[in-house]
């Protein structure tokens, strides 16, 4: 089956989470991808439980379709090794801290010199410039400077993170579409180039409504819990057994609540939930009158009442309960495959379906240094060659 980047050469020198993530959908998307850990233990993720046959449930997830080889970097002979490599391959994607890549000799000014078209994507928490360039940059601290954290949680609690690693995925899902760019912009000038991402930006590009109300109205975006700032009912409401979600985001929608779901035409006189505008600003005695209402029934019973009337609705799931909505099965968003040490595993599936070129799930994981050999002999190094490396510990493998 034909695949979107089929050709295109990718060397992965990330950890983690950020740049793994975006080189697993290069790879999924029909890109060689070859991972290079550092040696002698790997990605970091490696030593992450859970595991499965001492294989790391966290380093599988965002590691498939790669091949992975183990370089020590920090000997003349594996630099050499690498920057033979790096002379055919097309993109680049790193995450040390600004200014170790060129401790080491592989930053981008260096490889420019030895591949003139290369694509070298840098992720990093706060960018390559500026004052806090040098400061370590973990998500959560990505969360905090961004103001994220600072709009999550309930208005009268405390900052809460978003429940899972928001500003990686954003700094991944920002490097992704760069160098898909970038590559674009090669395919006709033959030209590569260099990309800084870093976790805040990609996470503060993203609020985009907060930045409106704040350029706007100099507006600061606090907490709401589940509340929308500018829209109502749009939130998550208590029923007799569980919470559920209404987006009555409109007026039509909201008349329709009123009326046909809860039978509170009344609702439609009252100043106060006139318009879209004055519900939002009376956002906490619209709350309160809904819940008076919800209350009388279970979450089922509303939860297919409002799908009757086509007001957008939706539970409140656990983690457990999503994997296994028929939703979500049928889309193809929870994948089998055969690990050769962990067995049998399952992983999430692709979020875009494309009709002439899918992702595709065909390789596991790569274990520590698997691809060592065939990747050294694409290179006309010879088995004798590749043993010798190995007793020298300039490569190693599980």
């Amino acid at each position: 089956m034909k695949q979107a980047l089929q050709g295109l050469k990718v060397v992965d020198l990330s950890q983690v989470l950020a740049g793994p993530y975006c080189t697993m959908v290069l790879a999924d998307m029909g890109a060689e991808v070859i991972k290079i850990e550092k040696y002698p233990n790997g990605d970091d993720t490696r030593t992450m439980g859970p595991f499965v046959n001492e294989e790391s449930h966290m380093y599988m997830m965002v590691n498939r379709n790669k091949k992975g080889v183990c370089i020590n970097l920090k000997t003349t002979e594996g630099l050499a090794l690498f920057k033979e490599l790096i002379q055919s391959v097309d993109v680049l994607v790193e995450n040390y801290r600004p200014g170790v890549t060129k401790k080491l000799g592989i930053d981008y000014d260096t490889l420019k010199a030895i591949n003139p078209g290369l694509i070298y994507c840098s992720i990093s928490g706060y960018g390559q410039t500026g004052p806090y360039s040098q400061k370590g940059g973990y998500d959560i601290m990505a969360q905090g400077l961004s103001g994220l954290m600072h709009m999550t949680g309930e208005a009268d609690g405390r900052p809460v993170k978003v429940g899972f690693a928001v500003n990686d995925i954003a700094a991944a899902q920002t490097a992704l579409q760069s160098i898909l760019m970038a590559y674009i912009y090669k395919l006709r000038s033959g030209e590569g180039q260099y990309i800084d991402v870093s976790l805040v930006e990609s996470g503060l590009a993203w609020t985009v409504w907060e930045a409106a109300a704040y350029f706007g109205q100099g507006e600061l975006p606090e907490r709401t819990g589940t509340a929308h700032r500018v829209s109502a009912p749009y939130q998550g409401f208590k029923t007799q057994d569980d919470y559920i979600l209404v987006g009555a985001g409109n007026q039509k929608l909201w008349e329709i609540f009123a009326v046909k779901v809860v039978n509170r035409p009344d609702w439609l006189d009252n100043p106060l939930f006139a318009t879209n505008y004055s519900r939002a600003q009376h956002v906490k005695e619209l709350e309160a009158e809904i819940e008076s209402e919800l209350i009388k029934h279970k979450a089922i019973y509303w939860l297919e009442l409002l799908d009757k009337h086509g007001v957008p609705s939706s539970p409140i799931y656990s983690y457990d309960q999503t994997l296994n909505d028929p939703h979500i099965l049928e889309r193809g968003m929870v994948l089998s495959y055969e690990h050769p040490t962990a067995g049998s595993m399952r992983t999430l599936g692709f979020p875009a379906k494309f009709s002439q070129t899918p992702g595709q799930l065909t390789n596991a994981a790569p274990t520590l240094g698997q691809h060592n050999e065939e990747i050294l002999q694409a290179l006309n190094i010879s088995d004798q060659a590749i043993q010798q490396l190995k007793a020298a510990k300039i490569i190693g493998s599980k």
